[in-house]
């Protein structure tokens, strides 16, 4: 192959597109990888959209523009398609901030107990788990659940939102979080109250939540964006691509201190040309790993439709 790096835009995308056609190959992107990688995708969503739509496609070879997690779910969903990530080094710190031991301390104390993983998780950690969960579903899917006790992993931001709207149930929180979304700037956020509308990720803490206007996924957080003409959008920057995309008329604003997921800039159309052109950097998850980390994530997608 040519030096990706002499290329124009207009060949690498040629390329791809015949790297798809050889390769009977798909790609599947999150709403915060970079916009050019956004622009050659065939799909772009948040996890639960990404989730769901990889059981419905006929392609062998499925390109996961996102962090691993990702990448493993469509494996565990689909064992016979053949699973790319761009960059294997593009994780979600998160999805290790729970471990496997503490699951078990948690079954042990409570008897009448259901251990709901948010998607953002390994692999490991949804095999020990009772449903998976996005931010996009998971109050209408912890709401269907007949436990009352709920240990919710690996994300405390997330969790407590749940618990906040959800009284009935005993939402117990683990420490986990996001990076990106627990570091954002209360100061910069509370400069806009009450000048724009503020829609925000429920990652985010509770002090930054109860400024918003409008708490959400990513996916509803843009459907949400148009029925406003000037908006405040706190979550990772690579949404406002689909954003400006969808509504060219609404004046988004972007905090001083922009959330960035480094890791999910970590990927580039370069990268997604050279896995297709070499077949690298397969997503693997070992048979008995696989097929207990399926059933809650069947269930998610029963529950969550």
């Amino acid at each position: 192959m040519k030096n990706l790096e002499n290329l124009s835009l207009e060949e690498k995308i040629e390329i791809l597109k015949k790297l798809k056609e050889e390769r009977d190959a798909v790609i599947l992107a999150h709403f915060y990888v970079d916009e050019e990688i956004q622009a050659v995708a065939d799909y772009i969503g948040d996890s639960f959209f990404l989730a769901q739509k990889a059981t419905e496609l006929k392609e062998g070879t499925i390109v996961m523009a996102g962090v691993y997690f990702m990448g493993e779910s469509v494996k565990i969903l689909n064992p016979s398609k053949n699973v790319l990530m761009p960059d294997l080094e593009a994780d979600c710190p998160m999805a290790h901030m729970v471990s496997i031991e503490k699951i078990k301390e948690m079954r042990e104390a409570y008897d009448d107990l259901a251990v709901v993983t948010y998607i953002n998780s390994t692999a490991e950690i949804k095999a020990y788990s009772d449903i998976c969960v996005t931010s996009s579903n998971a109050a209408k899917i912890v709401n269907k659940l007949e436990e009352k006790n709920i240990f919710f992993v690996p994300d405390k931001n997330l969790g407590a939102y749940i618990k906040k709207s959800l009284p009935d149930k005993n939402v117990i929180l683990n420490d986990g979080y996001c990076p990106v979304h627990d570091e954002i700037d209360l100061e910069d956020v509370k400069a806009y109250k009450g000048r724009v509308k503020i829609l925000a990720h429920p990652e985010c803490r509770k002090e930054v939540l109860d400024l918003a206007d409008f708490i959400g996924s990513t996916k509803a957080i843009i459907n949400e964006a148009g029925k406003y003409d000037d908006v405040l959008v706190v979550t990772e920057e690579g949404i406002f691509t689909e954003l400006k995309k969808k509504y060219p008329e609404v004046n988004f604003r972007k905090l001083a201190k922009g959330p960035i997921c480094d890791d999910m800039k970590k990927l580039t159309l370069d990268k997604i040309i050279e896995v297709l052109e070499e077949n690298k950097n397969q997503v693997e998850v070992p048979r008995e790993i696989r097929e207990r980390a399926l059933k809650p994530l069947e269930k998610m997608l029963e529950l969550g439709a």
